[in-house]
């Protein structure tokens, strides 16, 4: 039969798993360094490690060569100011982000990612991977620098220009001469190949299909040193135990799926999920501090006018492409580029406003589309062939585009939104959350490091540069933490209470599977854990989340690796819904820069608000600290105090 619905009507039953199965079957092994996540992050900081003569392995979920959010693709690298053209110095440049990021940053991460992103970048080239027009496609464009053909990207904020332009709402708004030149294009689909293959020549040993599930600690309970992980096979359930001196993890970002799955309400689309939520449920059972939690923002900052294929409002082009009504008829151009701090402004609402007006008048006639043929013809060939083709988003878009006989040259494209979102308080983004590292992005409990976005504040519009640059950094620190230990055996206990805990779903013949369950807890965080906040609709979430854990998890039923994967993933996600309900009713203050609203502390303090709020589990109780903020110190003489032997671009030997 064609498709899966096909099958399942005339054979009345899915169809045979075609993978063989081996639920209760082990795999033992032995490493160095245990990185936990194969995307960028994961795949540098294995490859760092490595390079630094120790013996690494990778567990990743699915395909490293496409996996994580940069497995499709990017296309632009922010916070590269150590690049040629770049008109800021590194360590200046770094200040100017975290201050845009406001109090809430993570001054370690960014000084990284300042200082080494460049050389991460030029590594990535020696690897294979583009960072340049070397094939001269693009000589014309706006940006393109001819002497090293570099790609800048041209439109950026008044945060991102020397010098505030009065008109950065409008086409234009950051001319050649304001410009800092921080961000590069580049052909971000090249990267994991080569990231693959680099591991591949490296030794590296890659478990992949193989999902994390936890942490082993020396003495088998939370805070004990980190030796090591389990996991589990995502198609044959094989479990897996991997013996580490240091685990590294990368595990990508908290999820949003909190609080979104469903597409009923607002346009929301599913919620990525390269994020579930891991890499915060991992580190708290294993013991390490989080912070952070409380942080979301709600679903608002919606696209506008801008058809997130090729507008300046949306996540894969930055560049205005004309939009002209039915008739042909040039519309009021929306907001180009990005809003100070690096979050993407919508369209400008007076523009949106006087667009619908004229639709409603019948000045403007639907549909709305997107002129290519209207721009000049080098930026269009860019903003077609470079910009949307390389973008995660938007990559298989433009193929199957091209493959109907798409010609930029003379075709538009419908936009298929033209008034702007309407969000909602009750369905929020996670902002924010992550692992409490140091200064060696070291985090409190032994043996255990973090990098990308598995960081707190580490979410942000630079996320595959900081990344990269992080992965890499945290290899070498973890690398020579190694060198200086024994190794220690994981407590044979915890394996086999993971290992039952895991395969639980497997062992029911029926039951409630994990959309069930993951609609149920969506519907919590919607219904009291919003916008708007209290101690009592906090009381009334973690009693329905308790009522969850009781009755419907013991119930949770998998019919295969695949859809256990998906359960464990839901699994992680109550997790991390009860730790951010903790840290919000602990937070009692209405916090601007938190997005926290409570409606029985109307009241801010701005002097309140000046710390994080650091969460770590103890004797199965949650402890709670306070860490002032700017913790890191003087970002330029601490990055060198512990980096005092960095030589910059790696050399082969070869």
């Amino acid at each position: 039969m064609a498709t899966w619905h096909e099958y399942l009507k005339a054979e009345g039953r899915p169809p045979k798993w075609p993978y063989p199965i081996r639920y209760g079957e082990e795999k033992e092994v032995e490493t160095d360094v245990l990185v936990l996540g194969g995307g960028i992050a994961g795949c540098w900081a294995a490859i760092s490690a490595a390079r630094a003569g120790v013996r690494v392995a990778i567990m990743e979920k699915a395909d490293i060569q496409r996996s994580g959010a940069g497995g499709p693709g990017c296309v632009h690298w922010c916070n590269v100011p150590k690049n040629p053209h770049s008109r800021v110095d590194p360590d200046e440049w770094a200040i100017r982000e975290m201050e845009a990021l406001g109090d809430y940053s993570n001054g370690i991460a960014i000084q990284i990612e300042c200082r080494e992103n460049y050389d991460t970048l030029l590594e990535m080239e020696q690897m294979g991977g583009k960072i340049r027009d070397t094939d001269d496609e693009f000589i014309g464009v706006e940006g393109r620098q001819d002497d090293t053909k570099f790609m800048i990207c041209p439109r950026f904020s008044a945060n991102n220009s020397i010098v505030a332009h009065k008109d950065w709402q409008k086409p234009g708004f950051n001319p050649p001469e304001t410009r800092n030149n921080t961000v590069l294009h580049v052909w971000g689909s090249t990267f994991k190949p080569a990231l693959k293959k680099e591991c591949e020549r490296l030794g590296v040993e890659m478990y992949e299909r193989f999902m994390a599930t936890c942490i082993l600690n020396e003495n088998g309970k939370p805070g004990g040193r980190a030796v090591g992980a389990t996991g589990i096979n995502t198609r044959t359930g094989e479990f897996l135990i991997i013996k580490a001196k240091a685990v590294i993890l990368c595990t990508g970002g908290p999820s949003d799926m909190l609080w979104m799955m469903d597409t009923e309400h607002g346009g929301l689309s599913f919620s990525s999920r390269n994020n579930s939520s891991a890499g915060i449920d991992l580190a708290w059972r294993a013991g390490a501090t989080l912070t952070m939690m409380e942080g979301s923002a709600p679903t608002t900052d919606g696209a506008g006018l801008g058809h997130k294929w090729y507008t300046g409002g949306g996540d894969a082009c930055y560049e205005n492409v004309p939009l002209v009504d039915a008739n042909n008829k040039v519309l009021p151009a929306p907001t180009q580029g990005w809003a100070d701090g690096g979050a993407l402004f919508p369209a400008n609402r007076d523009v949106v406003k006087r667009i619908r007006e004229g639709i409603e008048s019948g000045e403007y006639q639907l549909p709305i589309y997107g002129d290519f043929a209207g721009m000049k013809k080098e930026e269009a060939n860019a903003t077609w062939n470079l910009t949307l083709s390389e973008e995660s988003t938007t990559k298989v878009m433009v193929k199957t585009m091209n493959e109907c006989g798409f010609d930029i040259s003379k075709d538009q494209i419908m936009n298929y939104t033209y008034m702007e979102f309407q969000g909602s308080e009750q369905f929020r983004n996670v902002r924010g959350s992550g692992v409490l590292v140091d200064w060696d992005l070291k985090s409190t409990l032994d043996g255990l490091f973090v990098a990308g976005t598995s960081m707190f504040f580490a979410c942000d519009h630079t996320a595959h540069g900081l990344c990269a640059s992080t992965g890499r950094y945290a290899g070498r620190k973890a690398a020579a933490y190694v060198k200086n230990i024994e190794a220690r055996e994981p407590c044979r206990e915890q394996i086999d209470k993971e290992k039952e805990r895991v395969l639980a779903p497997v062992k029911r013949d029926s039951g409630i599977e994990w959309k069930e369950l993951h609609f149920a807890l969506n519907r919590v965080m919607q219904y009291y854990v919003g916008g708007y906040r209290s101690e009592h609709l906090f009381d009334l979430a973690l009693e329905e989340i308790r009522q969850i854990e009781e009755y419907a998890v013991p119930q949770l039923y998998a019919l295969d690796p695949h859809k256990l994967m998906r359960s464990l993933e839901d699994l992680s996600l109550i997790e991390h819904a009860k730790i951010a309900i903790q840290a919000m009713k602990e937070r009692r203050l209405t916090a601007r820069e938190l997005n926290v609203q409570r409606l029985d502390y109307p009241d801010s303090d701005p002097e309140e608000l000046k710390y994080y709020l650091l969460l770590r589990q103890e004797d199965g109780e949650t402890k709670f600290e306070r860490l002032p903020i700017r913790f890191w110190g003087n970002m330029k003489e601490e990055y060198e105090k512990h980096n005092p032997d960095y030589t910059g671009v790696y050399k082969p030997e070869n």
